[in-house]
């Protein structure tokens, strides 16, 4: 295997190119951390580069040069990348659109960290088999939705995108993503993660993984599941009256926002969602079905809890994590992203179903995690190539599970990781819960139903008066657009 590397500096921002003679294995190299990237990757050729404004190119046997060894266009200071081949019109285009497999034709990848290495590993294959480079750009997974959206439409942008199907509704009105048609695939992959990557019955995105939270328990501090919220509550401040505990229960709180996604399965067993549904399954933004007396009761709920100092607004995510690992609470709410911290720390838990509030079972939201195609793509054909044929396979989705600890959805990966305990219960949890809605009204509904929430924690209001003046916020902003 032949590896050239190229440090270019445009407008102050070294950019290291790797271009790679592709060797011709057609095998992907599965490679292993949630949450907590490395802060270098390694490339498709198994070196190290930096961690941010990042390309890793794989190429044919006889790569031309990276548009970054020419007259390299500045790159944007969060990674957006130097237009590559596939910006231009030289490449062939096939008859039924976009490029022609086997042309010199470059996709364009944004990935995180966490992702661009297992990436990098089966662009390889991809550039074996047909002749087409792979650019992976490494970018803050944080920005890349409205980074997306911003540069799709100039030219600029990539062919596939990896992201949260909570984005579809955004970028399906910005008129960025093109659907996908998974015809016999959808059927391979877990029902939630198909529906979740759906916006108005189309199916947008190839899923990859799915997370949720689910509750896990200190098996040493508490033996047994609890009946329920109240059963888990009495038990918890029994083990902190003995002194065997610091905190009966525990759900993180941020001290100005709140956090409406760890206390949504709580709601659910109200029977209070977010939004009512349609006839598909799909999420109607004109039916907030959290409004009303249901709703009201989570309101009292919670205004009951945060009074005898369950929830608090001080605990925070790392205080919960910190608290949890340090066996000062029977119950932690939280996600597969922290328990390897537990294990590390000694702790023995379980993972199970959160306890019901309200008398309904509680479904936490379910993200799902994909891979999205740019309708503003050059390379259509060529992008839903890879993305429907190399990136649906089993073996790169066990190598995205080991690089970021999400368990996959496709169903015959998850059931060979299935028999680790903590991955099961996750699972168990997850198929009984709610894809997080992705529709565009949702961006209406974060700030003041967490605040509210907080607010009610806080003790600053009548429960149904806070709980109904944010009804009608919601509902006014979400009529306004």
């Amino acid at each position: 295997m032949k590896l050239r590397s190229l440090a270019v500096t445009t407008a102050g921002v070294a950019v290291m190119t790797l271009v790679l003679a592709a060797c011709g294995s057609d095998t992907p190299t599965a490679t292993p951390s949630p949450t907590t990237a490395p802060i270098a990757q390694s490339s498709a050729a198994g070196g190290s580069i930096a961690p941010s404004d990042t390309e890793t190119s794989s190429a044919g046997d006889s790569a031309a040069p990276s548009s970054s060894e020419g007259s390299a266009a500045p790159t944007g200071s969060e990674g957006s990348a130097a237009p590559t081949d596939s910006e231009g019109s030289a490449a062939p285009e096939s008859s039924d659109g976009g490029v022609a497999p086997g042309s010199d034709a470059t996709l364009t990848i944004w990935a995180d960290d966490t992702r661009a290495k297992p990436l990098g590993e089966i662009a390889k294959k991809f550039t074996a088999e047909t002749g087409a480079k792979v650019t992976i750009v490494q970018k803050d997974f944080g920005k890349m939705r409205d980074d997306f959206i911003s540069q799709a439409p100039t030219g600029k942008g990539p062919d596939i995108v990896v992201g949260a199907h909570d984005w579809l509704g955004k970028l399906v009105q910005n008129g960025v993503v093109a659907p996908l048609e998974l015809g016999d695939k959808a059927g391979q992959f877990q029902d939630v993660a198909v529906k979740a990557m759906s916006y108005d019955g189309q199916v947008y995105g190839l899923p990859y993984a799915v997370e949720n939270i689910a509750l896990v328990r200190n098996t040493a501090l508490a033996p047994n599941a609890p009946k329920d919220f109240a059963d888990a509550v009495a038990t918890g401040q029994a083990l902190v009256q003995a002194g065997k505990a610091k905190f009966p229960f525990l759900v993180q709180q941020d001290a100005k926002s709140g956090d409406a996604y760890h206390m949504y399965p709580f709601q659910t067993s109200f029977d209070a969602p977010v939004f009512g549904t349609n006839a598909d399954g799909s999420y109607n933004s004109k039916d907030l079905a959290m409004k009303g007396a249901n709703g009201e009761k989570f309101a009292a709920f919670l205004a009951k809890y945060g009074k005898e100092g369950v929830f608090k607004d001080t605990i925070t995510a790392d205080i919960a994590k910190d608290a949890f690992s340090k066996g000062q609470s029977p119950y932690i709410v939280t996600g597969p992203w922290n328990t390897g911290d537990f294990t590390k720390a000694g702790i023995k838990f379980t993972v199970e179903a959160i306890p019901s509030a309200g008398g309904q079972e509680a479904k936490p939201f379910v993200g799902v995690q994909g891979f999205f195609v740019s309708s503003k793509s050059k390379n259509d054909l060529l992008a839903k190539t890879f993305v429907l044929d190399y990136l649906s396979t089993e073996d790169v989705q066990l190598s995205l599970y080991k690089s970021g600890g999400r368990a996959p959805a496709l169903t015959s990966a998850f059931e060979q990781i299935k028999a680790d305990p903590v991955i099961a219960g996750f699972g168990a949890v997850g198929a009984k819960g709610t894809p997080q809605p992705g529709i565009p009204a949702m961006d209406a509904v974060w700030s003041d139903w967490g605040t509210t929430e907080l607010a009610l924690i806080q003790q600053k209001g009548d429960p149904k008066a806070l709980w109904d003046k944010m009804a009608t916020t919601i509902e006014s902003k979400i009529a306004k657009g």
